[in-house]
C-alpha cells in the first residue's frame, strides 16, 4: 500500500472514529443526562444550564487550546487534532439531526455500558491513528511540559473537577452511572486502541536459570533472553530470565517454575506492545 492510500485509510478511520464516539455521545449521553469528563463534559454543562450546543462549544473551547499546544504538538500531530476536533463538532451536529432513537426500556444501566462502548471504539480508533478530540489531551501535554506532572494525572484531575461540576444539572445516581460508563469506556480504549493485543512479560530470578530456559523453549516454544543481574542484599551475580508470552502461557511457565525451582522469584507485567518479526500471538500456546 502505498503512503498516499496509507494517510487516506488513517483519515477515514479517524472519521469512522470521531462518528461512533459522537454516536454514543448524542444518542446516550445528551439523551439520557449521563456526564462526560474533559472538554465533552464542559460543553454537557454548558447545554444543560444555558442551551447552547455541544456542536459549537466543543469548537468554540478548543480554538484556545490549539494556541496553547501549537508549540508543544508537531505540525502532524497539530494538524491530525484540529482535523478529529472539527470532525467532533460536525458529527454532533449531524447526529442531532437524523431521527434516530434507542429505546433500552428506562434500563440506566444497559444505557451506561452501551454509551461507555461506543465511546471507548470511537475514541479508540481515533487514538489508534494518531488523532485525538482535542481538549484536556492539550492541557496534558502543556502541564507536563511546563512543569513535569505526568499527563495521567492531569487528565485525571481535569476529568475529576468536570465530573464533580456537572453536578449542578444531574443527580447522584446519573453521576454513579457516568462512572459506570467511564470504567467501560477505559477497558474498551485499551482493546481498541491496542487493536486486542495482549501480551504478557514475564521477569524470573532463580537459581536454575539454564533449566528454566530450557524448560521454557522446548515446553511453550517461546525465545528467553538472559540479563545479567546482582542482588544488593546478597551480592551474588546471577542471570535474570525475560520471556514474553500470551496471557494463556502465563500459567505454563509459573508450573514449569513452581516443578523447577518453588523458590524462584518471579513478576509478570502487561506488555503494549511487541515490535517483532519473529514473535507470534498464537491461537493455541503449543502451535510450533
Amino acid at each position: 500500500m502505498s503512503q498516499t492510500l496509507k494517510k487516506v485509510r488513517s483519515l477515514l478511520l479517524i472519521a469512522l472514529g470521531v462518528a461512533i464516539y459522537t454516536f454514543g455521545f448524542v444518542k446516550f449521553n445528551m439523551a439520557n443526562a449521563l456526564a462526560e469528563g474533559g472538554v465533552a463534559g464542559v460543553t454537557l454543562i454548558i447545554h444543560a444550564l444555558y442551551g447552547i450546543n455541544p456542536a459549537y462549544t466543543s469548537l468554540i473551547l478548543n480554538v484556545p487550546l490549539f494556541i496553547l499546544g501549537a508549540r508543544i504538538f508537531g505540525k502532524k500531530s497539530l494538524a491530525l487534532t484540529i482535523y478529529g476536533t472539527v470532525l467532533m463538532s460536525v458529527f454532533i451536529w449531524i447526529w442531532q439531526r437524523v431521527p434516530i432513537q434507542i429505546v433500552l426500556h428506562n434500563d440506566m444501566m444497559l444505557v451506561a455500558v452501551v454509551a461507555g462502548l461506543f465511546a471507548g471504539v470511537g475514541s479508540g480508533l481515533v487514538f489508534r491513528y494518531g488523532a485525538t478530540t482535542g481538549g484536556t489531551d492539550i492541557i496534558g501535554r502543556v502541564v507536563e511540559e511546563k512543569f513535569g506532572t505526568k499527563l495521567g494525572q492531569t487528565l485525571l484531575f481535569v476529568d475529576a473537577v468536570v465530573l464533580t461540576a456537572s453536578l449542578v444539572y444531574i443527580d447522584l445516581q446519573h453521576m454513579l452511572y457516568t462512572l459506570v460508563a467511564s470504567f467501560v469506556y477505559s477497558q474498551v480504549l485499551t482493546i481498541v486502541q491496542n487493536g486486542g493485543y495482549t501480551v504478557r512479560g514475564m521477569i524470573i530470578i532463580t537459581q536454575k536459570s539454564e533449566e528454566a530456559a530450557q524448560a521454557i523453549l522446548n515446553e511453550i516454544n517461546r525465545g528467553v533472553t538472559f540479563l545479567n543481574g546482582k542482588g544488593a542484599y546478597s551480592g551474588n551475580e546471577k542471570n535474570i530470565l525475560y520471556v514474553v508470552l500470551n496471557p494463556g502461557e502465563v500459567r505454563d511457565v509459573k508450573s514449569i517454575m513452581a516443578n523447577l525451582d518453588p523458590d524462584a522469584f518471579i513478576s509478570i507485567i502487561d506488555v503494549d506492545e511487541v515490535v517483532s518479526s519473529d514473535f507470534k500471538i498464537r491461537r493455541k500456546n503449543y502451535d510450533k
